[in-house]
């Protein structure tokens, strides 16, 4: 498949993901284990009858700790969604570009460029209008928006953990590997948390199979196969899509409204985001 069209279709997928979360009504963690339990069982025969299992130590070690750190990433997320609203969730999850850029250079020395730190500026700036500048002067922040933060850093880490595996192994064998390390993840959480994993409505369960077939199934298959082919922070800035895709199913479905301030301050997030991106494309032209 065309890698941008493959982009494409798993960011119409993903979007859907807090709508299940929040209409499934489920402990988030348990939500986010089904979610990629159910892609996985549909995943494996699949693995097993083509043969797909074959993998090196190493790769298997980078796919299992991508697993763990998207775990992880769900868990949180869907915390969030539970907490504040689902478009000013999935906004700040995808923070994930300042991240990638941020840790490209801290890591890798890799430089970002001045359009990188403007943008990182009025991204910031987006975030205080959004939370309130006010409550950043107090220290009082929401949780919803501190989990919603932290999952947009596990996201970047395994947009930078995954870049370069993807480029070795087969992106349905990675994906068996780190949806089953994912999942043992999520599970021992559960258990760890005492939660419900079997007593749950027909609405639940569907909500389940739509996050596994839909979000992570599809989804990702269609995200981990662009990520071969594209930059990452190419991918991650396109992802931001999602955003306005999700709060427009919000509204229709969850019948959300946004405040003037989380309507404004995302607004420069975006933007801010969205200069980032513009410092990556100025490269490459200016490479060729």
């Amino acid at each position: 498949m065309n890698p941008k069209a493959s982009l494409i279709i798993g960011i119409l997928c993903i979007s859907f993901s807090p709508i299940f979360v929040r209409l499934a009504g489920a402990p988030p963690i348990t939500s986010g284990f089904y979610r990629i339990f159910i892609a996985w069982l549909c995943l494996a025969p699949w693995c097993i009858a083509k043969g797909k299992l074959k993998i090196g130590r190493n790769e298997l070690w980078v796919a299992i700790v991508g697993g763990l750190v998207f775990g992880a990433d769900i868990a949180v997320w869907n915390m969030s969604l539970l907490k504040i609203s689902a478009t000013v969730s999935t906004l700040i999850a995808n923070l994930a570009p300042l991240w990638v850029g941020l840790l490209s250079f801290l890591l890798f020395k890799k430089r970002s460029g001045s359009l990188f730190w403007i943008g990182t500026f009025v991204a910031i700036i987006g975030m205080v209008v959004l939370v309130g500048y006010q409550h950043i002067l107090a220290l009082e922040f929401n949780n919803g928006i501190l989990l919603a933060t932290l999952a947009s850093l596990f996201y970047a880490i395994y947009i930078l953990i995954t870049k370069g595996i993807l480029q070795k192994i087969d992106t349905i064998t990675f994906m068996f590997y780190s949806m089953l390390g994912a999942s043992l993840f999520l599970l021992i959480i559960c258990g760890f948390q005492q939660n419900n994993i079997v007593a749950f409505s027909t609405t639940a369960w569907l909500c389940f199979l739509g996050m596994g077939l839909i979000c992570q199934l599809a989804g990702w298959l269609t995200i981990n196969h662009s990520l071969r082919f594209l930059e990452s922070t190419k991918v991650s800035i396109s992802l931001l899509s999602q955003t306005v895709l999700a709060g427009f199913w919000a509204i229709l479905f969850l019948n959300e409204t946004l405040e003037l301030n989380e309507i404004i301050g995302s607004v420069i997030v975006l933007a801010g985001i969205a200069i980032t991106f513009l410092k990556q494309r100025n490269t490459k032209l200016n490479a060729g």
